[in-house]
C-alpha cells in the first residue's frame, strides 16, 4: 500500500491571539507579515521587535513561522529591505515568503542557506515558472490559485521530466482574489492604491452592470460580477494529497482569531483522515456550517476541479453571508416565520437580504425561536429591525454564532497547551544503573536524560512496559504527547515514581528549550547591496523613439498611416498575427512586435507557437514560460514581469537577452525616475499613455454571464460576437477584452497619460515611449500619436497635450495616478 505523505497545514496570523489560534488548532506553520512590505497592511501584522517572542514560541510548540515580504520593492527601499531582512534571518525566522525577484537576489546574498518561498504574487502557472523560481534560489513555490489539480498534477510530471525539486503549495482556503495576483493593477489604477504594495481596495467586490452593444443587459439580482465565492479545498483534499501538493495555505490575515481557529480546525482533522485514510466524509454539514460561519461568500471548489465559470461566480452579492437559514414565508407582529434550513438559536445574529446588497440590510440577534409544526417563529428585540424594509420572499442569513465563537476561543485561551505534537521514548537501563531516557519529537529534536538514583531489583510491581507508559504520558500541561514507548529495560527493575515523573518533567523541559532555540542560518554582516546594484549610466543623447500598442487590425493599419516605426500586436487571437506581419513588411518603413497571452499554463505552448509562427521582427514577454520558449529571439520585457528597481532590471538584464525591459507600472513619477537614476536608462522604455489593464482573470465575464457554458468548449465564444463594458458605480465603463486561453481582461474605461513628464524622462535618458490602444478607432488613433510626436518635439507642452486630449471626451484621458506620489 502506498503511503501519503502529509502536506504542511499553513495558517495566517496578523495578530498575537491569530498566531495562538493557529498554534492550539493544528497548524504545522503560520505566516505573518511585519509593518512593511507585505500583501496585507491593513492587518494588525507584528513588529521587528516581535519576532525573537514569535518565533521562540512558535518553536517551542514545534510550529514554522514564514514571514511575509511579498511586495514589489521600490529603488529607495533597497536598504531599508536589506536591514529588515537581516533582522528576520537572526531571529530564526523559518523562511521569507517573496514576489520581488531582487529581493530573492538581495537574499540569496546575504544568507546562502535562509529559505526563499516564492510567494503566490510571482504567478507561477508552469513547471517553467517553478524552474525560474529555482534559478533565483527558492525552495518552495507558491502557485496561482487559478491552477487546477490536473494542472498540478502536469507540473509535477514535468517538473520530474526537468529535474526539478522544488515543493509546491496551494491556496486551499478563503477569498479568491479575480485577478491573477501580482497581475492586478486595478486600486493602482483607480485610486493609486497598489495591491502589488499590499494595498487592495477590493474593486473586484464591487457591483458592475453588463454593458453588452451599447446596451445594459438586465441580470436580474447579479450585480456581483467580479466578486467569486470563497475557496473551500476540503472536499478534494484527497485529490491534493495523492497530486503530492507539499503545503496547504489557509487564506485569512485580515480575519479574526476566531476564523483561523476554526477553519485551521477543520482542515486538521479533515487532512488527518485523509492521511489515516479513512473514508468517512470530509466536507461533513458539521464541517460546512462551521466554514460557513468562519468567513463565506458562498463556498466553492474555486478552480481545483476546471473551470466553470457559473460557479465561480454567482455575481449575487459580494460581502461576508454565512449560514443559509430560508426565505421568508410570512410577517407579522415583528415576527417572521421561516421554514430552517440550518440551526438557529437565540442569540444568534441574521441578516435579512432583499436582494441589495449594495443597500443598508436589516439584521440583528434573535430574541427567541418557536417551533410552530415545520416552521420557526422568530422574534427580535424591541425596535432592532425597521420592518418597513423586510419583505416576504427575502432571503436570511446566519452571520453570527455567540456559543461557537465561544468555544472557538476557549481553544486558544490562557496558557496551558490545547494541541499537542507526538513524541517517541525510549529507555534503557540495567541492575545497579542510572535508568537512561531518550526523547525524540518529529522534527528530529532529540535530548536524553538520566535518573538520579539506581535501578533496584523489583520486590513487586516491577516497571514493565505497561507501567513506564502509565507514568511517561502524563504528558497534559506539556505540548507533547507521547506517540511510542520503547523499553529495552532488563526484567524485575524498579525505580520510585518520584524519579519517573522528575525524568518526564527533565525530558520535556529540555526538549521545549532545545526545539525554542533559534535556528541559525548563515548572515553576512556586511551590506551586501552596493556590490549587487548596477553601475548607472549617462543618458544617452538620441532621439527618442515612439513604440505604438495596437490591439486589432484597423488600428494596425492606422498607426502604419501615421508613420509608426516600431509597432507592437496583441491580439485575441495570434493568428491574426500572419497578417498583421504581411501588412507591415508591405509598408516597408516599421517594425512589428507581437505579444503572447500574458499567462501560459501546461499544455498551452500551442499558442506560443501560433506566435512565434506569424514570423514578426520580435516578441513582447510577459511571463517565465516566455522568457524560456522566445529564448534566442528578439524580444522585450513587458510591465507583467513587474520589474520595480534595479535589482530585478539587473537580473534580467544579465540572464535573458532582453533588448529592452517596461518599466513596472506599480512605479509613479517619483519612483521611475529613482530606477532609472538606478540602472542604465537605456534598459528601459515607458509607456506614457494607456488603458490600465485592471483585472487579468481566468474568470470569463463573457461565459458566464453571456452563455450557459462552463468554459471555452461549450461556451459559444460571445466574445467573438459582442462588445462588453462593464458599469461601475462612478458610470465609467471598463472596457472586457478576452484572449486567446480565454482569460478576460478589463482595462479601465478612462485612459492616463504621463504626459506632463516625458520631457523629465527624456532628460533621464529614456529612449523608448510606449503609447496603448484598446478600443479607439482608427482617427484617434492617428490623433493621438500625432499629438505624442508633437510632446516629443517640443511643440507643445505635457500640459497641452492632456487638456487637448481631455477636451475630446471620446478619448477620456486623465492624468491617472501616473503622477501621484504614493
Amino acid at each position: 500500500m502506498v503511503s501519503l505523505k502529509r502536506p504542511e497545514l499553513l495558517a495566517p496570523a496578523g495578530s498575537w491571539d491569530c498566531a495562538k489560534a493557529a498554534v492550539e488548532n493544528g497548524a504545522d506553520a503560520i505566516y505573518f507579515g511585519l509593518d512593511r512590505f507585505n500583501a496585507r497592511m491593513r492587518a494588525q501584522n507584528f513588529t521587528e521587535a516581535d519576532l525573537p517572542q514569535l518565533m521562540e514560541f512558535l518553536h517551542r510548540r514545534g510550529v514554522k513561522g514564514y514571514l511575509t515580504l511579498n511586495t514589489l520593492i521600490f529603488p529607495q527601499e533597497l536598504a531599508e529591505a536589506e536591514q529588515y531582512l537581516k533582522t528576520a534571518i537572526a531571529a530564526g525566522v523559518d523562511a521569507v515568503i517573496v514576489q520581488d525577484i531582487g529581493i530573492c537576489r538581495l537574499i540569496r546574498h546575504l544568507s546562502p542557506d535562509f529559505p526563499i518561498h516564492a510567494s503566490t504574487q510571482m504567478t507561477v502557472t508552469s513547471a517553467a515558472g517553478v524552474e525560474f523560481a529555482q534559478s533565483l534560489g527558492c525552495q518552495l513555490v507558491v502557485l496561482a490559485r487559478e491552477c487546477s489539480i490536473a494542472e498540478i498534477e502536469k507540473i509535477q510530471q514535468q517538473m520530474g521530466e526537468a529535474n526539478l525539486s522544488l515543493p509546491l503549495e496551494v491556496f486551499v482556503h478563503g477569498a479568491l482574489c479575480v485577478a491573477y495576483s501580482g497581475q492586478c493593477l486595478t486600486s493602482e489604477a483607480l485610486g493609486g492604491r497598489s495591491a502589488n504594495r499590499g494595498e487592495c481596495a477590493q474593486a473586484c467586490r464591487m457591483p458592475y452592470d453588463l454593458i453588452v452593444d451599447g446596451q445594459p443587459l438586465d441580470l436580474g439580482n447579479r450585480k456581483y460580477l467580479l466578486s467569486p465565492q470563497d475557496l473551500a479545498g476540503l472536499e478534494v483534499l484527497p485529490a491534493l494529497v495523492k497530486a503530492g501538493v507539499h503545503c496547504l495555505k489557509i487564506e485569512g490575515r485580515l480575519k479574526s482569531a476566531e476564523y483561523v481557529a476554526n477553519v485551521t480546525r477543520v482542515y486538521r482533522q479533515a487532512l488527518d483522515q485523509v492521511i489515516a485514510k479513512c473514508d468517512r466524509e470530509l466536507a461533513t454539514p458539521t464541517a460546512r456550517y462551521q466554514l460557513e460561519m468562519a468567513f463565506s461568500r458562498g463556498l466553492y471548489t474555486g478552480w481545483f476541479q476546471g473551470i466553470n465559470n457559473q460557479e465561480l461566480v454567482h455575481a449575487q452579492f459580494g460581502k461576508k453571508r454565512g449560514v443559509y437559514l430560508g426565505t421568508i414565508n410570512r410577517i407579522r407582529n415583528e415576527e417572521v416565520a421561516i421554514q430552517l434550513q440550518a440551526p438557529l438559536k437565540p442569540g444568534d445574529g441574521v441578516v435579512f437580504d432583499c436582494g441589495h446588497p449594495e443597500a443598508k440590510e436589516q439584521g440583528g440577534r434573535v430574541y427567541a425561536v418557536k417551533m410552530r409544526g415545520d416552521e420557526a417563529i422568530l422574534q427580535f428585540g424591541r425596535r432592532d429591525i425597521n420592518w418597513r424594509r423586510v419583505h416576504v420572499g427575502d432571503k436570511l442569513w446566519k452571520t453570527s454564532d455567540p456559543e461557537l465563537d465561544k468555544q472557538l476561543r476557549q481553544t486558544y485561551a490562557g496558557e496551558k497547551p490545547q494541541f499537542q505534537r507526538p513524541i517517541e521514548i525510549e529507555v534503557y537501563g540495567e541492575l545497579g544503573d542510572k535508568l537512561n531516557c531518550i526523547a525524540r519529537d518529529e522534527q528530529g529534536n532529540i535530548v536524553q536524560v538520566e535518573s538520579t538514583s539506581a535501578l533496584a531489583e523489583a520486590q513487586t510491581q516491577p516497571l514493565n512496559p505497561e507501567r513506564l507508559q502509565a507514568q511517561l504520558e502524563r504528558l497534559g500541561n506539556t505540548p507533547f504527547y507521547l506517540k511510542k514507548l520503547t523499553s529495552h529495560l532488563a526484567d524485575g527493575l524498579i525505580l520510585p515514581i518520584s524519579e519517573l515523573n522528575h525524568l518526564r518533567r527533565e525530558m520535556t523541559a529540555q526538549l521545549e528549550a532545545l526545539k525554542a532555540k533559534p535556528k541559525r542560518w548563515q548572515l553576512n554582516p556586511q551590506n551586501v547591496l552596493p556590490a549587487l546594484l548596477p553601475e548607472p549610466s549617462p543618458p544617452g543623447l538620441s532621439e527618442p523613439q515612439l513604440i505604438v500598442l495596437v490591439r486589432n487590425l484597423a488600428q494596425l493599419q492606422a498607426a502604419l498611416e501615421a508613420g509608426s516605426e516600431t509597432i507592437y500586436c496583441e491580439f485575441e487571437d495570434p493568428r491574426k498575427y500572419k497578417e498583421a506581419v504581411q501588412l507591415v513588411r508591405a509598408s516597408n518603413r516599421a517594425k512589428i512586435w507581437v505579444a503572447p497571452p500574458r499567462i501560459t499554463k501546461p499544455g498551452e505552448n500551442w499558442i506560443l507557437q501560433q506566435v512565434r509562427a506569424c514570423d514578426a521582427d520580435g516578441y513582447l514577454v510577459r511571463n517565465y514560460d516566455h522568457l524560456k520558449f522566445f529564448a534566442g529571439e528578439p524580444c522585450i520585457g513587458d510591465f507583467s514581469l513587474n520589474v520595480a528597481n534595479a535589482l530585478t532590471a539587473d537580473y534580467f538584464n544579465r540572464n535573458f537577452n532582453l533588448e529592452r525591459l517596461t518599466a513596472s507600472y506599480d512605479l509613479n513619477s517619483v519612483q521611475l525616475t529613482d530606477l532609472l537614476k538606478t540602472c542604465p536608462p537605456t534598459w528601459f522604455e515607458v509607456t506614457i499613455h494607456q488603458r490600465m489593464p485592471m483585472f487579468h482573470m481566468e474568470h470569463c465575464v463573457f461565459c458566464a454571464f453571456l452563455s450557459s457554458g462552463t468554459d471555452y468548449r461549450n461556451c459559444g465564444r460571445p466574445c467573438e460576437n459582442h462588445t462588453v463594458t462593464l458599469k461601475d458605480r462612478t458610470g465609467t465603463e471598463h472596457i472586457l477584452q478576452a484572449d486567446a486561453g480565454c482569460r478576460n481582461t478589463v482595462f479601465n474605461g478612462t485612459a492616463q497619460t504621463g504626459a506632463e513628464s516625458m520631457q523629465h524622462l527624456m532628460s533621464l535618458g529614456v529612449g523608448h515611449f510606449r503609447i496603448e490602444f484598446v478600443s479607439e478607432t482608427p482617427p484617434q488613433v492617428i490623433q493621438t500619436i500625432h499629438r505624442y510626436r508633437q510632446l516629443m518635439r517640443g511643440e507643445i507642452t505635457g500640459v497641452q497635450l492632456w487638456q487637448t486630449l481631455k477636451v475630446q471626451s471620446q478619448l477620456g484621458v486623465t492624468r491617472g495616478p501616473f503622477l501621484n506620489a504614493e
